[in-house]
């Protein structure tokens, strides 16, 4: 888990964002949001502004709570959520068959967590694809710090379409992506809700039905070798983290004491000034998300784990 403390949440809280502007960019970031008036269209619309405004904002909070590595994982029981993490990591190498000495693509890298665990899995280079300066700048750091920076680096990217264009014919992209399941009913009130919670609380202008993610594949040019919804079967629920009712020590900071801990902790900082004005309104929304993905992930609407591995026809 994340050597984080208090000081490194307040000091890094904001990104790139200078200090002074923390407020006004919550402000605008929550304005995208159903909860504040925004929708839809003006999310995609604004896509490039609100995801960085939501990365710079909740990338610290990120990295204190979760760890280098922000996914979640198909979790066995008996097993810490760091080991879960970490396993996955190796499933994806193993899947994309990756050897020492390739070169790999970490789409969605964030801090390059996974890309430096897989670099060092499976004796490979690996470049993480991101479009968040913020995150590519700590990434770079962490690189160093883990003594990775000479195989492993960072870049700006763009979509499926793009990795499609990228990819050599014959090579596989393997993927985690967040999804609405088939349960998820848009008449349904209450569904709504959760994923309005899980689209403010994560940065995304929408959440895709998994079909819709297969048919995006198919239609940038992939095959699809296989696909599977890995929340479906794991012994574990992969949501167990965040729920109130969990209590673990190892992920103390995830759970309901120690996120009421950070809460309370972030409000003093911001308080004494060496958080940013705005912080606090940063960690709500955070708490909302939480809220929002266990709600989806008991009820089945939601998952954070639909896996494929497709591959650039020959």
């Amino acid at each position: 888990m994340s050597k984080t403390g208090s000081l490194d949440l307040a000091s890094n809280l904001g990104g790139n964002i200078d200090k002074s502007d923390v407020l006004t960019a919550v402000e605008k970031y929550e304005q995208y949001h159903v909860f504040h008036g925004g929708d839809e269209e003006e999310r995609k619309a604004n896509y490039t502004d609100m995801v960085n405004k939501y990365y710079d904002l909740a990338t610290s909070f990120y990295e204190y709570g979760w760890g280098e590595s922000f996914h979640f994982a198909h979790r066995w029981k008996g097993e810490s959520l760091r080991e879960s993490i970490k396993r996955h990591e190796h499933f994806l190498a193993l899947q994309l068959g990756v050897k020492p000495g390739q070169k790999v693509l970490d789409v969605g890298c964030g801090i390059g967590g996974p890309l430096r665990e897989i670099a060092r899995f499976s004796n490979s280079s690996v470049t993480g694809l991101n479009n968040n300066e913020y995150q590519i700048t700590r990434g770079k750091e962490l690189n160093r710090l883990a003594g990775v920076d000479k195989t492993c680096n960072f870049v700006k990217y763009g979509c499926y379409k793009e990795i499609f264009r990228v990819l050599k014919p014959g090579q596989c992209f393997a993927a985690y992506e967040w999804c609405m399941t088939d349960a998820f009913d848009p008449a349904n009130a209450q569904h709504q809700k959760i994923k309005a919670e899980i689209e403010i609380g994560d940065g995304l202008p929408d959440i895709r039905l998994t079909s819709k993610c297969l048919e995006a594949l198919k239609q940038a040019g992939f095959e699809v070798i296989w696909e599977k919804d890995l929340a479906e079967d794991s012994p574990v629920p992969w949501y167990l983290p965040l729920d109130k009712n969990h209590f673990s020590l190892s992920s103390f900071r995830l759970t309901a004491v120690g996120r009421f801990i950070t809460k309370n902790m972030v409000k003093v900082l911001e308080y004494i000034r060496l958080a940013p004005k705005g912080s606090q309104r940063v960690s709500d929304f955070l708490e909302k998300a939480a809220e929002g993905l266990v709600d989806g992930g008991r009820r089945e609407i939601f998952t954070p784990m639909y896996f494929f591995l497709a591959r650039k026809p020959e």
